[in-house]
C-alpha cells in the first residue's frame, strides 16, 4: 500500500463537519482577514461538543473558537491570537473577543463593552481594540445579530 494512502483517523467531531460548518469557519477566517489586517486568521473549534462539529442550525449557534494569526509572510505570531465565542442569547447573536494573553476582552451584544478579563470589571477599549469591535459588528450581521438570517 502507497504512504499516500495513509491517514491519520480524524477526531469523530472534525469528521462530522459538513460544507456549513465549513463555511461558518471560512466566513470567520474571511471576516477576521477583513477588520484586523494586515493579518491572516486560522479557525480552529476549541469547543468540540459545541462547536463546528456538531452545528445544525445557526439558531443554536454556541461555540467557542481560536483565531491563530499570522503575518503576511506567514510567520505565527501567537501575541495577536484571538479567543472567540459565538452564542445566542434569545434572538440575539452575542460575541466574546479577546487576545490569549492578558488584555481586556469584548463582549457585543447590542453594543460594545470591553471588560478587563481577570475581573471582569467594565473597563476603557484598549489602543489597538477598534479591529476586534468591527470584527464583533461584521460576525453578529453576517450571522444574524438579531436572529435574522
Amino acid at each position: 500500500m502507497p504512504s499516500s494512502d495513509l491517514q491519520a483517523p480524524e477526531p469523530e467531531w472534525l469528521a462530522a463537519q459538513d460544507s456549513a460548518n465549513t463555511d461558518l469557519a471560512q466566513l470567520v477566517a474571511a471576516a477576521a482577514d477583513l477588520c484586523c489586517k494586515p493579518w491572516r486568521h486560522a479557525v480552529i473549534c476549541t469547543s468540540p461538543a459545541a462547536g463546528l462539529g456538531q452545528l445544525a442550525d445557526l439558531d443554536e449557534l454556541d461555540c467557542a473558537l481560536r483565531l491563530d494569526v499570522r503575518n503576511p509572510a506567514g510567520e505565527r505570531l501567537p501575541e495577536q491570537d484571538l479567543e472567540l465565542e459565538l452564542y445566542r442569547s434569545g434572538r440575539d447573536l452575542n460575541v466574546t473577543v479577546g487576545w490569549c494573553d492578558e488584555r481586556p476582552l469584548l463582549w457585543h451584544g447590542s453594543h460594545p463593552v470591553w471588560m478587563d478579563g481577570t475581573t471582569g470589571e467594565r473597563c476603557s477599549r484598549p489602543h489597538d481594540g477598534l479591529p476586534l469591535e468591527a470584527l464583533a459588528r461584521r460576525l453578529r450581521a453576517l450571522l444574524g445579530g438579531s436572529g435574522g438570517f
